[in-house]
């Protein structure tokens, strides 16, 4: 696979696509996470993997510890990305977050909106954060990992890697705990909110209320699994986000069938 790096945000190049889908990655993580997703939506969506300062690619680059100041950084460098093509936007946990305020900074820009916004693994951003990770000290922060299964054993194990690590998630941490919802209008883009069935990070209700942030259409699809319920869900959760990203274009090819995958509820919303 092809990859173009433009600001700093990895671009799996698609001319067929007739949109972008801009994807937010969790406390942690890496836009690596999403690039097995750009030769599975290929070649009618193109996908634009978000690498934040600090991550990945860009980890000499100083990290953010607040959501104030992370969001006009990244809206500056993804602008010419959110040009000439529609585009959606997908984040999952802390991401969520990042991209939902991404969609109202750009509408405080009058700069042109997502058509949609995916948010995964996270609680309506109204809802106050309900942990405080970032306080923690190593030796806590480490077993508030484990319990969140989405750290590889070996990076927890690893004393090096751990020294590494630890900054860069506790400052993601830093960015979701300390961040204060700030009532605005709904947005006019539809919103469809996914999590696992079995994230006890988020419950049904909070995920619900994702719903008062749009005055389009809303829907809930929960899948088997955790938190990171999307790694063993992955051509579900792909399946689904093409059905609603191409719903007014000729029909895709199918992605291969995952019927262990597949969502245990769908609530349709308005």
């Amino acid at each position: 696979m092809n990859h173009l790096t433009c600001h700093h945000t990895v671009v799996s190049p698609q001319p067929l696509a007739s949109l972008r889908l801009v994807c937010f990655y969790h406390a942690g993580g890496s836009a690596a996470v999403f690039r097995p997703w750009a030769q599975l939506l290929a070649p009618l969506v193109e996908i634009v993997a978000v690498e934040l300062p600090g991550h990945g690619a860009r980890v000499y680059e100083p990290l953010f510890r607040s959501m104030d100041a992370l969001v006009p950084a990244i809206a500056d460098e993804l602008a010419p990305l959110l040009a000439g093509k529609d585009f959606a936007f997908f984040g999952h946990s802390m991401g969520a977050l990042v991209s939902f305020e991404m969609a109202r900074h750009l509408r405080r820009q009058s700069a042109p909106l997502p058509r949609w916004l995916f948010v995964s693994g996270r609680q309506a951003p109204q809802i106050p954060p309900q942990t405080a990770f970032y306080r923690l000290a190593d030796n806590d922060l480490v077993q508030a990992l484990i319990g969140l299964e989405g750290t590889p054993p070996p990076v927890l194990q690893h004393a090096e890697l751990l020294e590494l690590f630890l900054p860069i998630i506790r400052a993601d941490f830093m960015v979701c705990e300390t961040y204060t919802y700030a009532p605005e209008p709904a947005l006019p883009c539809p919103i469809v909110a996914y999590s696992g069935s079995d994230d006890h990070s988020v419950s049904q209700r909070h995920l619900e209320l994702w719903r008062e942030q749009t005055r389009a259409s809303f829907d809930l699809q929960l899948f088997p699994g955790g938190h990171f319920y999307l790694r063993a869900a992955q051509t579900a959760l792909l399946q689904s986000l093409r059905s609603y990203l191409l719903a007014e274009q000729r029909p895709a090819v199918p992605l291969p069938s995952d019927a262990s995958a597949l969502p245990t509820q769908a609530l349709r919303g308005r």
